[in-house]
């Protein structure tokens, strides 16, 4: 049986993928009661970002516009390691808070638009459930060089 959630991310165009291998020693997602922590989420396309580098305005960046769909693909990663431990994304009841971090060129400051395109997303998916709590930082750079990675914590019922 398909659940409720994932009709509506086929809905929407989307599929959700394999759980991203650990590019070190940790686990995807962890369940401790009735919450999901996420690892860190890279926007990993078939095991392989989609593009590298930092965020900002200019020549050799990565577009403001497309660090927003890679904060979405680590979202939707993150949807991918949170069933991975809970088994039906419908046992998550609320999206808590999402903490996005952006390599980001120097005279950057765009952060939350960025961090939006896992916000919406979420909204999209999860309507009311997916309101929730965010941080949205930039570093200097990420691993792997990943242009944008988010840490979710998602609360979950049986």
């Amino acid at each position: 049986m398909t659940s409720v959630i994932e009709e509506r991310l086929n809905d929407l165009g989307y599929e959700i993928p394999e759980v991203a291998a650990a590019v070190a020693a940790y686990v995807p997602a962890l369940r401790d009661g009735n919450y999901v922590y996420t690892a860190g989420q890279l926007p990993f396309v078939s095991g392989q970002l989609p593009v590298t580098g930092k965020v900002g305005e200019g020549e050799g960046l990565v577009s403001p516009e497309q660090a927003e769909e890679l904060a979405r693909l680590c979202a939707l990663n993150a949807l991918a390691a949170a069933r991975g431990v809970i088994g039906s994304l419908d046992k998550i009841t609320q999206v808590v808070k999402v903490t996005a971090f952006v390599a980001s060129d120097p005279s950057f400051t765009g952060q939350p638009g960025v961090a939006n395109g896992a916000s919406v997303f979420l909204g999209r998916v999860f309507g009311d459930l997916g309101i929730h709590v965010r941080s949205a930082v930039g570093v200097t750079v990420l691993p792997l060089d990943a242009p944008v990675e988010i840490e979710f914590v998602f609360k979950v019922e049986d």
